[in-house]
């Protein structure tokens, strides 16, 4: 993420970290956390503490054979979270700590997911720093899994089932989605995006499907014209973005969180 994404590499794949269980984790979720330095958080909740989700995510096994791993070490990317911080209830601040805890094991209940979800919704927290901490101050941007999936007003919700990662570059203006079988299968869209206040909108130009070591196969969309996305497209509201975890609810009224990621290379 912090350096090219692109997925024409036929070798490339992403890989699960966590570093406070130091455990496997499912092939399935085949991607690698990242956390940036000094961004962990304490929680005042003795509750939140026993679960451990101050700590910050960092990279362990793999799951493809011959897999290389970057250390998630880069330094901030300038953004002022400690003033974000300072806004932070104690409420909010455990709401943040849950979802890291959700997405470093994959165990904690949706029953306590969809509440910390609304809870970080209704903060509406100032969204300033926001689209570069999601997209990173340079090209080609910064990829983030999707972990958790929510129904709109939050009536049920799960753990995304299979590897969907989202790239966003913010000064490229660019957006790339994707669903990722390890290096076997991958099918991406990619487009343009534009940015209001806490708004991410974008039109999807053309799709990529990628078998194997095989070159990639590209199909354009036809979306030809160079207007700028608006909330006519489909588009995200992001509630909270920080180093590790970033909170959305798109244009269907769905809420969604996702872990920041680092794409890895695999051998076949």
């Amino acid at each position: 993420m912090m350096h090219s994404i692109r997925i024409a590499s036929p070798l490339t794949t992403y890989s699960p970290v966590d570093s406070a269980l130091q455990h496997r984790a499912s092939p399935l979720h085949g991607i690698c956390l990242v956390g940036g330095p000094g961004n962990r958080r304490s929680v005042s909740s003795p509750a939140a503490r026993t679960q451990g989700v101050g700590s910050r995510l960092a990279v362990v096994g793999a799951t493809l054979d011959k897999e290389e791993y970057e250390l998630a070490s880069e330094s901030s990317s300038g953004v002022a979270l400690d003033d974000q911080e300072q806004q932070l209830t104690p409420e909010v601040e455990a709401s943040i700590n849950l979802l890291k805890n959700a997405a470093k094991t994959r165990k904690v209940a949706a029953e306590e997911v969809l509440p910390a979800l609304s809870v970080i919704e209704k903060a509406k927290l100032d969204p300033t720093g926001f689209l570069e901490t999601l997209g990173g101050p340079q090209s080609p941007g910064r990829t983030w899994m999707l972990i958790f999936t929510a129904e709109k007003n939050m009536k049920g919700g799960r753990y995304f089932p299979v590897t969907a990662v989202q790239r966003f570059d913010a000064a490229g203006k660019r957006i790339e989605n994707g669903v990722y079988l390890g290096s076997v299968f991958s099918l991406t869209f990619e487009g343009r995006i534009s940015w209001n206040k806490r708004i991410l909108a974008f039109i999807f130009e053309r799709i990529r499907i990628k078998i194997g070591p095989l070159q990639p196969l590209e199909v354009s969309l036809g979306k030809k014209d160079d207007r700028e996305p608006s909330t006519k497209d489909p588009f995200f509201i992001w509630f909270y973005v920080d180093e590790e975890i970033a909170v959305a609810r798109g244009k269907s009224g769905g809420t969604a969180f996702w872990c920041r990621c680092r794409r890895v290379a695999a051998g076949f």
